[in-house]
């Protein structure tokens, strides 16, 4: 900025102090308050190097109000890391137990034919695979593998799904009304679960499949005999 001397650095000043807020040019830079004083109605503060190495201020815990947990001391972290990613309460949870709860355990997504009904399952990236040979299950190759129903989400179509069942009508053979695909059903071996098609996963989450063929055609026979039908979809 050129400086100006005598009486003409004298009305620029003038000029300046008259000149209403708003009105083109350069405004004139505010004065450093007095010690112990501050501009009226704004206040201002001055950063130091201090400042700026110190920690950040508390996050507002807000988006923990409706969470019953008791976090102590990590309660800022778990609202940092909310915040960092864009997670809900229940979002944060959930992730957290996917981490630890499905230890050793891959998400597999799939879905039927025409992409109707998508879903997704935790299970083991080397599957054990029954192939059931009783009536219906023979007709339609239902090589499936077994999950417990904590483990599944269906994603979308559960308007476009449609049920099959006869004989005991235990098992729900479910199927997408669009395409005909039944990319996963309820067993009668396990009702509180779900039999998912091996071959209706995407590509990419399996490494291996070892098949174990069940009779189906003497299910209860069968069901005493092979115990792990029942047991092993819950280790």
């Amino acid at each position: 900025m050129v400086k100006t001397k005598g009486a003409a650095g004298a009305a620029v000043k003038q000029r300046a102090k008259s000149r209403p807020a708003g009105e083109a040019g350069e405004a004139p830079l505010p004065a450093p308050p007095e010690k112990g004083k501050g501009r009226p109605g704004r206040k201002r503060k001055l950063c130091t190097v201090q400042d700026e190495k110190a920690e950040e201020p508390p996050l507002p815990l807000g988006p923990l109000e409706s969470c019953s947990l008791d976090l102590g001391g990590q309660r800022e972290r778990w609202v940092k890391f909310q915040k960092r990613q864009s997670l809900t309460c229940e979002g944060a949870a959930k992730l957290l137990l996917d981490t630890f709860e499905y230890q050793g355990l891959v998400k597999h997504t799939g879905g039927c034919h025409c992409g109707a009904v998508r879903f997704e399952v935790w299970a083991s990236a080397d599957l054990n695979v029954f192939e059931c040979n009783c009536s219906i299950c023979k007709k339609k190759q239902n090589r499936h593998f077994i999950v417990p129903a904590s483990r599944f989400k269906l994603l979308k179509g559960a308007e476009n799904i449609t049920t099959y069942t006869f004989n005991t009508h235990k098992a729900q053979h479910t199927f997408c009304k669009s395409c005909g695909v039944q990319s996963f059903y309820t067993p009668r071996s396990n009702p509180d679960g779900y039999g998912i098609a091996p071959h209706c996963l995407d590509e990419g989450s399996v490494r291996s499949i070892v098949i174990q063929e069940f009779n189906g055609n003497e299910w209860e026979k069968a069901i005493k005999e092979q115990k792990n039908v029942q047991s092993k979809p819950k280790e």
